[in-house]
């Protein structure tokens, strides 16, 4: 447009800017990537048992919602790979060469029939001679390179090959040769003979350490043409050179053993002298004894229909070489393997932009991971989720429990959880359904603070609004104070860890249950004292990363005994707060704390177990604690056993579905805080908000 002004006589702006479409990094426009999902997966791997290190990797190779994993790039890579294999075959150039000498042919014996001048006897001994060439392509160029050409198109054909197999041969050791030589002259080929005697100079003394950086420069000013890859040094370009090498000798490896006779014999015809041969073959000497790293000997099968020439043969060998070496990277099989191994180039030139995105968005993702805090290394070395990464992932089991007891949109979450008690001092964004009075100062700060960031002045605004009741604030800008419940309680959560939870299916939903409790009460009702105990062949008392890392324990033994006797001591260390307790599990009692602190197992379930287990729920319920069992599984014997244990302490049983276990308990513990018989229990007021009855109390 600025071009089409100037010739109309305007004059041109000189601070026009030019858009083009944005390469050379990752999208400064892109929003940040999103931790919130890549935590979730990985939170859920490492409940199952998953390594944090493993459990990221499974997220990188699967990826996410609206993204590729690693896998699916690595599907896409194979796919390629074996599209090339299956494509082409290599006998592209023996196949031309055989068409022009076919068609030379053709041309002489036309010629021959039309001369009618020619001397009967020449005649003869010519189509004899064009009629008993060898069949082999080779041995038949060789035999006619002293043939005098009787037609004008003929001899231009049999040229066209030695021109053709020049730069063929040229064109699998420096890319594109072949396009830039066709039609070249005698000067031209000069030239190439001249550059490769400088560089088997240059790099024969590379080998022996007698070269400098002058000798480099030297050899660019003088042929720097024909290295568009403008390398920088003579390291890189013994690079360049020796992988488009080391793939021309791969393809030579993959012909059959006559096509590669047939070729070698031909070589000797390029340019019509064997020289530009024999200064291949000491670049290739040279090559392979510099960089003696890169795969000279290994082989390819090819099944294709698409024959392919000797330089773009070499292309597809280099492309193979390429893709293997994505495939590597994106497998991250190796130790130390990071994100930021993958070659974005190479991967954009095999796959395309996309493909390229989707990685960069993943080496942003595990650079955030590990940059963020969300993971941590341990003295040993080894990474855990930070208290940071587990109050994230607390927040999005309890969003989802949230849901589930919603039933649905635009209802109240269990942020307003204590919303009826004393205020925290703390201030949060106003949400729909909040009841908690507003912080005003807050709210005109943020409101200032808004306008002040690009929109007009609140007194401007006001003045320029026709109605009478101008809008100050936008909901965004509105805090609400948060507010503590006035009771506390001393809550013990008491999980099953016995093999059977593992094996049926019960591992993780029990530890989601453990985080989104943990989550609820240490941000909405922090004057809650929460105990987690896990209990197996014996009982334990465990931090929320404890026992979210657990791994599945196979030692038999379910000790309900010994996990009420810790739920006790810790219902007695705070005895002006209401006891809470707790219990999953899927199974009845099987073994017990002796007197002298050794475990007892026995199954079935001995009397002296169950005993001392009644002894210390009774303990419980003298303590004044409010009971819930959740019975996971249908086993008639645990179900009675469960429901008798309830009537003993007046307390409840839930038979809750695996993905509705979260939702069963933290409700249950919402209720049980406020008290039976109160006439306001949270289990009321939270009920109405989170969706009624779900259909599971059984008792």
């Amino acid at each position: 447009m600025a071009d089409d002004g100037a010739r109309r006589g305007r004059s041109p702006d000189r601070h026009r800017s030019t858009y083009r479409r944005y390469s050379g990094g990752p999208d400064p426009l892109a929003p940040p990537v999103d931790l919130a999902e890549a935590l979730e997966h990985i939170g859920e791997d490492v409940m199952a048992g998953y390594s944090p290190e493993r459990a990221m990797q499974e997220f990188l190779r699967r990826g996410g919602q609206d993204r590729q994993g690693l896998d699916e790039l690595a599907r896409q890579v194979a796919r390629k790979r074996q599209d090339l294999l299956q494509r082409h075959r290599l006998d592209g150039t023996l196949q031309e060469v055989r068409e022009l000498l076919d068609r030379a042919v053709l041309e002489e014996r036309k010629q021959l029939a039309r001369d009618v001048d020619m001397d009967d006897a020449d005649r003869t001994f010519r189509e004899v001679q064009l009629e008993n060439l060898p069949a082999s392509t080779a041995a038949a160029v060789s035999e006619l390179a002293t043939y005098d050409w009787q037609s004008a198109e003929a001899r231009a054909d049999y040229e066209r090959i030695k021109d053709l197999l020049g730069r063929e041969l040229l064109d699998q050791r420096f890319a594109g040769m072949k396009q830039a030589l066709e039609g070249a002259t005698d000067e031209d080929r000069a030239a190439i003979n001249e550059m490769l005697g400088d560089l088997n100079t240059l790099l024969e003394k590379h080998r022996l350490g007698e070269d400098t950086s002058a000798d480099f420069d030297e050899f660019m000013d003088k042929h720097g043409d024909f290295f568009p890859e403008n390398p920088q040094n003579i390291d890189e370009l013994l690079d360049a050179l020796a992988q488009r090498s080391a793939a021309a000798q791969r393809m030579l490896n993959s012909m059959t053993p006559e096509q590669r006779e047939e070729l070698m014999a031909l070589s000797a015809q390029a340019f019509g002298s064997p020289e530009l041969m024999d200064s291949l073959g000491r670049l290739d000497s040279n090559l392979q004894a510099l960089r003696p790293g890169e795969d000279w000997g290994s082989s390819e099968e090819f099944g294709g229909e698409q024959g392919i020439g000797l330089g773009d043969g070499t292309g597809v060998f280099q492309d193979l070489a390429e893709l293997d070496a994505l495939s590597d990277q994106l497998s991250q099989s190796y130790d130390g393997a990071r994100m930021d191994d993958v070659d974005l180039d190479a991967l954009a030139r095999q796959l395309g932009d996309d493909a390229a995105v989707s990685a960069r968005t993943l080496q942003e993702l595990e650079r955030a991971l590990r940059d963020s805090g969300y993971l941590k290394r341990t003295s040993d070395g080894q990474l855990r989720l930070s208290p940071k990464a587990m109050r994230q992932l607390g927040k999005a089991l309890l969003r989802d429990v949230a849901n589930r007891l919603s039933g649905r949109q635009g209802q109240r979450d269990l942020r307003t959880a204590g919303a009826a008690g004393e205020r925290s001092g703390a201030t949060r964004e106003w949400a729909f359904g909040d009841t908690e009075p507003w912080d005003v100062p807050r709210t005109v700060i943020n409101a200032a603070l808004r306008r002040a960031s690009g929109r007009q002045p609140v007194v401007e605004e006001v003045a320029q609004r026709p109605s009478r009741n101008p809008r100050l604030f936008e909901m965004e800008d509105i805090e609400v104070q948060e507010t503590e419940a006035r009771t506390q309680a001393a809550v013990a959560l008491l999980v099953d860890t016995s093999f059977s939870m593992a094996m049926d299916g019960r591992w993780v939903p029990m530890k989601r249950t453990a985080l989104a409790l943990h989550q609820l009460i240490s941000t909405r009702f922090r004057g809650d004292h929460l105990q987690l105990i896990g209990f197996g062949r014996y009982a334990e008392v465990m931090e929320i990363e404890q026992l979210t890392a657990l791994d599945a324990m196979w030692a038999k033994g379910t000790n309900l005994h010994h996990a009420l006797l810790l739920a006790n001591r810790h219902f007695r260390k705070h005895p002006n707060a209401q006891p809470v307790l707790l219990v999953v599990t899927d199974g009845e009692p099987t073994s017990h704390l002796e007197p002298d602190g050794e475990v007892y197992f026995s199954y079935p379930p001995h009397p002296l177990t169950i005993a001392y287990s009644v002894k210390e729920l009774d303990n419980a319920g003298r303590l004044g604690a409010q009971t819930t069992f959740f019975r996971l599984g249908e086993d008639p014997g645990l179900a009675r056993f469960v429901d008798s244990m309830a009537r003993r302490v007046d307390g409840r049983v839930v038979a809750p579905e695996l993905d509705d276990l979260g939702a069963a308990v933290v409700d249950s513990y919402l209720g049980s805080r406020g008290g039976r018989g109160s006439g306001s229990s949270y289990a009321e007021e939270f009920g109405g908000w989170f969706g009624g009855d779900r259909g599971f109390w059984v008792g």
